[in-house]
């Protein structure tokens, strides 16, 4: 829905058509609430801006009636935008999607000025002109228009239309001083001179005051023919300069602090139409000297030509001196990087104080007080709105594709934008990696700019032999590299070098190629018959690192975030040779950042290459066959994990893996046998590590029994172990057995307490899928103690992660948790949704415990809804499960749900006998706040009292 207040009230749909706004109380409502921009407006506050003084007799009711009829209006013409118009407890906001107010500023912001002002169709708020509601909001625009209007003739000299406005802001000295100037350099001095007295009579009779400094100084100026006054000599745009505006407004700061200020950046990022900016906004004599086509021994005499000095003297230097001094000049040296100008420079500034030196460069000029500053390529908004004004296209994702693939270079862009008349914006997106054939033919600009690979020709012929071949050789890499790698996978030591030429990025002590500097560099290496050798090299230092890398311990936060930091490069090298040992090397990595899915496409791609070492192939099937515990496809894996464990010879880190990963889902016993062998194997060892870890394996499978002992036990020897090690995913992994024992024994606050911990150092690991399962534990918390709205809260969150880190097992528990919620707030439909679609996937993996979790949870909806043959046959298939799991808990769980489903009372009281006898045996009685079914089964059946 489109908003218009630049003038007479407009709305239309998105579609463009108008929408009629019955009744002028509903259109001066409507105005209020859009002069609110967003902002609660309180019932009162509308009643008094609409009727004042003389509200109708039930103004509240009548305030709701034109509410409605704006809603009306609005959703009659656009279904569903009823809903922009919301209540609060603050009062009633209008969600403007777009307004024509906040158009005009975004344009102004970006210096799109034309534009901005075309779309002022009258006075701002129009309609209400004498509403004290819609003053401020309307004299800010207005003034933001007229300011705007005034930068605009400012650029454009436009006379008559200068003078238009002064006769309507006669007092405005800005205004004023733009009309002197362009009266001046229309050679209309005595006209310029006349309209600053009237000025200066109109401040005096109206004001009591006299001109401000600036337009006293305009005028002396303007009384000595100061050469300042002249435009300057620099080349008009032919558009406008789009997403610079924060960098124009530094560099301008920058310039009048430093005298010297060096703009660097990559070729074709902007730096001269930036440079020519900050010269028209200039207030003194700016003069442009184009380097690119110079030689070093012309650059005296181009300087002297830029400046206007004829002389045959043969100490030109010192005439160009004298000659500078006598005015303030800006001189604007554009392209400096093949010439050294570090002398001729320091020698100007020093001879001229009032001299001030704008240089574009790839490298700065090394010299002392130099500011430098560095044109970065433009974000991804403003590369899209370049884009789609020079095309003449819609923004869409193809346009994002493009500008990303373009790095955001204004040159590339343009280029670009030349080729969507004939190949559509998709057709361009599709054809970029034959980028430097697509993007040429740019006109009106020099040689090394009509085409993308000319530009950074430029900067290949100015590298020496060992920077030619570095760059080359860093086109192996992905993403982001470190010093280290470069200089070892290029074997060379230039990269710094590149960094000061701009053809390097560097960023918090990481360096990148931009993507058309990277397509450069790998066509010149395959030139240079390099590409094998150097992808080797790439390869064999990835995996040296991985192969180093230290997770387990105390170092294991820092390795994190290094392999992190290299997960392109990792991806790279595999992609280009699968290898055994770079999975298994990485394959630990994947599993503690829950990326499974890479972790089991890149270990199968590796399996899938023959040849390789047989004990590298065993130890990378294990890798995958617990990898695959989790997938959304997965399946009952006891086969895959036998025949793992026979390639694998039974290796204790085989066992535990392959135990921890399926301990929700397969058999109970042959779990726990597996466990066992490698505890004793570890023990043997003197492997502590793979202790502690085995260990907190035992205690998670001690929960199918229900053995709050053992947990207890096997869970703190763990924790103790990992803190001795220093390995905080292994605390993690130690207090999830405590946790659960805090639980079951209906201690909340010590389970809350491990749990908070344990999200914190999850977060800070960044072990996202351990963050979705505490985040779940914490929600089962609140729903244990009655926060229902804290605990969906919680279990949505831990979903979401569970969703991004494509981790089956932890979306689940989460969703469980959801459902548990939904049943106990009586949202029986919406838990019946979530149990049931789980049903099938813990089916395929295995998982009997929580099937047999999930058909009780499924026959209590059926009982509560009073279908006790549905919930009899669902409790009985969990009573099944349950006692084929031998988890006493669970049987428990089926009892009481069969207690709730049972023919008579008696028939209930023996199922919840049994069940209560079961608990205590296992020493797990019921909590208070876990009796919600058995209390309301008691209630139903009769059996209180």
């Amino acid at each position: 829905m489109y908003f218009g207040v630049l003038g007479p009230l407009v709305v239309r749909t998105d579609a463009g058509t108008p929408v009629a706004v019955p009744d002028t109380k509903v259109r001066t409502l409507l105005l209020d609430l859009l002069a609110h921009r967003g902002q609660p407006v309180s019932a009162d506050r509308l009643i008094e801006d609409l009727w004042g003084d003389r509200p109708p007799r039930n103004a509240t009711g009548t305030l709701q009636a034109r509410i409605s009829q704006l809603r009306t209006a609005l959703d009659r013409a656009e279904p569903g935008s009823r809903a922009l118009v919301a209540h609060g407890p603050a009062g009633y906001t209008l969600t403007a999607e777009v307004v024509d107010s906040n158009i005009f500023e975004e344009l102004v912001a970006a210096g799109r000025l034309r534009e901005a002002l075309d779309l002022w169709r009258g006075p701002a708020y129009a309609d209400v002109p004498d509403h004290e509601f819609a003053r401020a909001t309307r004299d800010r625009l207005e003034e933001l228009g007229l300011a705007a209007t005034e930068d605009l003739l400012e650029q454009t000299g436009d006379l008559p239309a200068l003078t238009a406005l002064v006769r309507r802001h006669p007092l405005r000295e800005r205004l004023r001083a733009i009309h002197l100037r362009a009266l001046y350099r229309a050679g209309r001095q005595d006209d310029a001179l006349r309209s600053y007295a009237d000025l200066r009579e109109q401040l005096a009779d109206e004001l009591g005051a006299d001109p401000g400094p600036e337009l006293v100084e305009l005028h002396a100026a303007i009384l000595r023919h100061d050469p300042s006054l002249q435009p300057s000599a620099l080349p008009a745009p032919l558009n406008d300069l789009i997403g610079r505006t924060d960098t124009v407004e530094h560099a301008t700061a920058l310039l009048r602090q430093h005298r010297l200020l060096t703009l660097v950046g990559p070729g074709g990022v902007g730096k001269t139409r930036l440079a020519l900016e900050l010269g028209r906004s200039h207030l003194g004599v700016t003069r442009l000297v184009e380097l690119a086509p110079l030689r070093q021994d012309d650059v005296l005499d181009a300087l002297a030509t830029a400046v206007g000095l004829r002389d045959e003297s043969d100490d030109l230097l010192s005439r160009l001196i004298e000659s500078l001094g006598t005015r303030p000049v800006l001189l604007l040296l554009d392209n400096c990087e093949h010439l050294d100008l570090a002398d001729l420079v320091q020698r100007l500034l020093s001879g001229v104080p009032g001299l001030r030196i704008l240089a574009t460069s790839r490298e700065p000029l090394g010299l002392p007080g130099e500011r430098v500053l560095e044109v970065e390529p433009l974000e991804l908004r403003s590369a899209a709105d370049l884009f789609t004004v020079r095309a003449g296209v819609d923004d869409s994702e193809a346009v994002r594709a493009i500008c990303r693939r373009l790095d955001g270079i204004p040159l590339a862009l343009e280029l670009a934008a030349t080729r969507v008349r004939a190949l559509g914006v998709q057709g361009l997106a599709d054809r970029l990696d034959d980028r430097f054939r697509l993007l040429s033919g740019g006109r009106g600009v020099p040689e090394r700019q009509r085409t993308l690979r000319a530009t950074i020709d430029w900067s290949w012929e100015l590298l020496d032999d060992d920077e030619r071949v570095m760059l080359r050789r860093l086109a192996v890499h992905a993403g982001t590299f470190s010093l280290e790698a470069a200089t070892e996978v290029s074997q060379r030591d230039a990269l710094l070098p590149l960094v000061d030429k701009s053809l390097v990025v560097a960023s918090g002590g990481r360096y990148r190629l931009l993507e058309s500097i990277a397509a450069y560099s790998f066509e010149r290496l395959a030139e240079a018959g390099e590409v094998e050798a150097t992808r080797q090299r790439h390869a064999e230092y990835y995996l040296a690192l991985a192969q180093r890398a230290e997770l387990r311990g105390p170092e294991q936060r820092s390795w994190l975030h290094r392999l992190d930091q290299e997960a392109a490069n990792f991806r790279a090298a595999l992609e280009v040779a699968p290898s055994l040992k770079l999975v298994n090397a990485l394959a630990w990595y994947w599993y503690l950042r829950g990326r499974l899915g890479e972790a089991r496409r890149s270990i199968a791609a590796a399996l899938a290459v023959p040849g390789q070492d047989p004990a590298d192939r065993a130890t990378a099937t294990v890798w995958q066959v617990g990898m695959t515990a989790t997938d959304a496809k997965g399946s009952n894996l006891a086969a895959a994990a036998d025949d793992a464990l026979a390639l694998a010879g039974n290796d204790p880190h085989a066992l535990w893996f392959l135990t921890t990963t399926q301990w929700a889902y397969g058999d109970a016993a042959v779990l726990m046998q597996r466990i066992d062998q490698a505890i004793e194997a570890f023990t043997e060892q003197g492997d502590r590590w793979g202790l502690a870890a085995a260990l907190s394996t035992r205690a998670q499978l001690n929960i199918v029994h229900a053995d709050l002992a053992a947990m207890v036990r096997d869970g703190r020897r763990s924790l103790e172990l990992f803190d001795e090690l220093g390995d905080a995913w292994g605390r993690l992994q130690a207090t999830y057995s405590l946790i659960v024992a805090a639980e079951i024994s209906g201690d909340y606050p010590t389970a809350e307490g491990y749990l908070t911990d344990a999200v914190q150092q999850a977060e800070e690991l960044g072990l996202w899928t351990e963050v979705s399962f505490r985040t779940s534990g914490l929600g089962r918390i609140a729903y244990l103690t009655g926060d229902h709205d804290r605990a969906d809260a919680l279990h949505e969150r831990a979903r979401r992660l569970a969703v991004e880190q494509s981790n089956r097992s932890a979306e689940e528990y989460a969703e469980v948790g959801l459902g548990l919620s939904a049943r106990r707030q009586g949202r029986l439909d919406e838990a019946e949704a979530r149990f049931t679609k789980w049903l099938d996937w813990l089916t395929q993996v295995g998982g009997t415990p929580g099937i047999a979790f999930v058909l009780a949870q499924l026959g209590f909806i059926a009982e509560q809804r009073g279908d006790f043959t549905k919930a009899q046959a669902l409790h009985q298939r969990g009573y099944e499960a349950a006692v084929q799991v031998g988890d006493e808990r669970a049987i428990a769980l089926a009892l009481e749900g069969l207690a709730g489903a049972a023919a008579t009372p008696d028939r209930a009281r023996q199922l919840l006998a049994e069940a209560e006898a079961l608990r205590t045996k296992v020493g797990t009685p019921l909590p208070p706040a876990e009796r919600f079914d058995i209390d309301r089964i008691r209630h139903n059946q009769g059996l209180l009292g």
